[in-house]
């Protein structure tokens, strides 16, 4: 007779809870209220939200604030069987996500296990959205954001998109002005009506003049005999956003500020002055009040462009949306190039850690090369060397120059100074914003020789 073997490891909580964690799948549990009470790591690639930010909340609440589409709860509570929908994420994930019903003997039910799969056939996705209608798909120009800064700003847009005054987006480049411009523009009275897009900078004097105001027939050499109307003519009961409004030239400046007073401009060789109902957004990332007093910038139109002016944060200054950003646009190239490639873990560390000077547009630019030269998963040594070089973590030891020590250094040096400072599994995960499984492994590992 073979005795049986007993197993040296315990399952327990804590176990149960990794096991979990490690799973490839979403794992998304609501009990019979639609209250969540639990859910996998997997939930911050799918969301950008740790699971410690959504235990707890409703699902409704969620799902109201657009971070998945469709909802599948009222589908299975309806049902009282499995369902299986597709979803789409608000970070541009696109899942198919089963509920399974958890009844008990009175046949009501107790619980609703739901996990999702990233769909990985992007050619069968395409055509499947291209039936759906545009009421289908979330909002794409709502910038996306766990950061409490950049939550407010939005709630300042959702209160000034309901009137018309002029707005002055400033921040450095690649912040997102031109997203947010769209934004207002698309939870506005206008969103029905044109929205267009002009770059200051990009532009000759004259050719900026003729593409704003338009010309009338036969008004320089070369002109069309037919005229041509201009941006502002055609952004009419619309939004025009002028991008770099630093660089516009201090003769049309003028012709601007009679725009915003008047609502009235008068076309390259015309006659009659038109009409016109348009809301200007502008945007910069040169200090404005430094170019008034230098006489390079109007003052008259400064004050008449900052009625409300906003001030949008650099990505190093929003460190917790650098990770749900990174994967928005593994998402979004994964699709682009018909692709199914992962990030790894040290990556996104890496990533959290650089000063991103280039701010979103650069991590944007960043993901797509990494998409397209990358093996299966994207590892350290696919990163370009721009951002290799110029990694800052906060501390103040010197880093191996070896990269693998060097990553190695740096965790084990904010793993130690956190838990030395918090002495709690739970706060170190929140004070290095990672999943408190992952704290508990790494105090193990770097903490050994200190106490709880």
């Amino acid at each position: 007779m073979v005795s049986k073997i007993q197993s040296p490891f315990e399952i327990t909580v804590e176990t149960l809870k990794k096991i979990l964690d490690n799973s490839s799948d979403e794992i998304f549990v609501i009990d019979s209220e639609q209250r969540i009470v639990f859910v996998n790591s997997v939930c911050e690639r799918h969301y950008g939200l740790k699971p410690e930010e959504v235990v707890g909340n409703y699902n409704a609440e969620l799902f109201a604030k657009g971070y998945w589409k469709p909802s599948i709860v009222p589908f299975v509570f309806k049902e009282k069987k499995p369902v299986s929908i597709k979803q789409t994420t608000y970070l541009g994930a696109e899942l198919l996500t089963t509920a399974v019903p958890i009844l008990n003997d009175q046949n009501e039910i107790e619980l609703v296990v739901t996990t999702s799969q990233e769909l990985q056939n992007y050619k069968s996705i395409k055509k499947e959205k291209e039936k759906q209608s545009p009421s289908d798909h979330h909002n794409s120009s709502t910038p996306i954001t766990n950061c409490e800064k950049m939550k407010n700003i939005l709630k300042v847009c959702e209160k000034i998109a309901k009137v018309d005054s002029t707005i002055l987006i400033q921040g450095e480049s690649g912040t997102g002005k031109g997203v947010l411009s769209h934004y207002i523009h698309d939870i506005s009275r206008r969103k029905d009506k044109t929205f267009l897009k002009i770059n200051c900078a990009a532009l000759p004097e004259d050719l900026l003049e003729s593409e704003l105001f338009g010309y009338s027939e036969g008004a320089f050499t070369g002109a069309s005999k037919y005229g041509k109307k201009g941006l502002l003519e055609i952004a009419d009961q619309g939004t025009l956003f002028l991008d770099e409004i630093g660089e516009m030239p201090l003769s049309l400046q003028a012709k601007l500020l009679q725009v915003i007073q008047e609502k009235q401009f008068l076309p390259i060789g015309g006659h009659e002055m038109k009409k016109v109902d348009v809301r200007i957004i502008a945007a910069t990332n040169r200090d404005l009040i430094d170019m008034v007093h230098k006489n390079l910038f109007r003052e008259d139109l400064f004050y008449r462009l900052n009625i409300i002016d906003i001030q949008l944060p650099p990505l190093r200054e929003r460190r917790e949306d650098i990770i749900p950003l990174t994967y928005n646009f593994l998402y979004k190239f994964n699709k682009k190039y018909e692709m199914n490639k992962i990030i790894s873990q040290d990556c996104l560390d890496l990533f959290y850690w650089y000063s991103w000077p280039g701010n979103i547009r650069q991590l944007e630019n960043v993901m797509e090369r990494l998409v397209v030269t990358s093996d299966s998963i994207i590892q350290q040594n696919d990163l370009p060397d721009l951002i290799l070089k110029n990694i800052k973590p906060q501390t103040q030891h010197i880093l191996p120059s070896n990269l693998d020590d060097a990553i190695e250094h740096v965790k084990k040096t904010l793993v130690l100074q956190s838990y030395k400072k918090h002495k709690s599994s739970r706060k170190v995960a929140k004070d290095l914003n990672i999943s408190q499984t992952r704290a508990v492994k790494l105090i193990n590992q770097y903490c050994e020789d200190m106490e709880e």
